[in-house]
């Protein structure tokens, strides 16, 4: 008995040592609201670059007025007007990379530090400060993190989000985005998006999770990673993943496994055909072959 009191105290512990400060020291509730209000304007960059850290500790909040409205909120205006500098940028990269290793018990800590670090790599793409081999480890870290999600639930009244998979697929869709990622990386994005579009456990995706993983891939294909040949095998490759033919239209799992699909497919579908660029319409061989083949 002493033991599994002595667990539960150190598991407590654990999770209150990555709690962090929040709301900020020396912010209230009331100051925050006002520079909500305010466009999170902050004149002084050094004021601005200290509370962007702080805030960081807020995305682990279930009160989503904190970790959606104000933290999030304020972290990407700031990166998006070009204000926060890299010696800014470094710290809080780190901090959240460490972030994704820390204990998630609300499962709302792991989605929205990979959803700020899609605003880290956006400002690299738009203004490049990171050197190749920071680069290189980011893709590392995003392919990681996206395909190891297995927490699917989006949006939940009082929590609001966690969107782990459409986090993870803004990551990628940032990164691939960027004109310095070379092929490989490009590819390994893209195999990464294999890995979500049809979870195994029969996760039915309803808040829009589909478009938001057809993105990454419709601009890795705008950079020409592969042909049509390789995008019709890689879009084949999809349709085992719908599970045993003989639980087809009798089985919970199989129906939602094959919605997801179908959504997957259609989103890329309409990408492609809409598209001018020749590049992306390479996908439409591909993703039409494999919307036909649907059972």
């Amino acid at each position: 008995m002493r033991a599994m009191v002595l667990a539960m105290t150190l598991a407590v512990a654990s999770t209150q040592a990555f709690a962090g400060t929040c709301p900020p020291d020396g912010w209230s509730m009331e100051k925050l609201d006002a520079l909500k209000q305010s466009q999170f304007v902050i004149a002084d960059a050094g004021e601005r670059s200290t509370l962007a850290m702080a805030l960081l500790d807020c995305l682990g909040q279930t009160d989503p007025q904190l970790r959606d409205g104000i933290a999030y909120e304020a972290l990407a205006a700031w990166m998006r007007k070009g204000e926060l500098a890299p010696e800014t940028l470094r710290p809080m990269r780190e901090r959240l990379y460490a972030m994704l290793s820390e204990p998630d018990p609300e499962g709302v800590r792991w989605p929205f530090a990979a959803l700020v670090l899609a605003e880290v790599a956006r400002t690299d793409r738009t203004t490049p400060w990171m050197t190749p081999a920071e680069r290189a480890t980011m893709v590392v870290r995003a392919v990681a993190y996206f395909e190891s999600v297995r927490d699917y639930r989006g949006f939940e009244a009082g929590v609001g989000w966690r969107h782990g998979v459409a986090h993870g697929a803004d990551w990628l869709m940032q990164l691939s985005l960027n004109p310095a990622l070379d092929g490989p990386q490009l590819n390994r994005i893209v195999d990464a998006v294999a890995v979500q579009v049809v979870p195994a456990s029969g996760h039915p995706y309803i808040f829009g999770e589909p478009q938001r993983m057809a993105a990454p891939l419709v601009y890795a294909a705008q950079r020409g990673v592969r042909d049509e040949a390789a995008w019709l095998a890689w879009f084949n490759a999809l349709l085992p993943r719908l599970g045993d033919p003989a639980l087809a239209w009798r089985d919970s799992a199989w129906l939602a496994r094959r919605h997801d699909l179908s959504a997957f497919l259609e989103a890329v579908y309409v990408e492609a055909d809409l598209s001018t660029d020749p590049r992306v319409r390479t996908l439409l061989p591909g993703v039409t072959a494999a919307l036909k083949a649907m059972p």
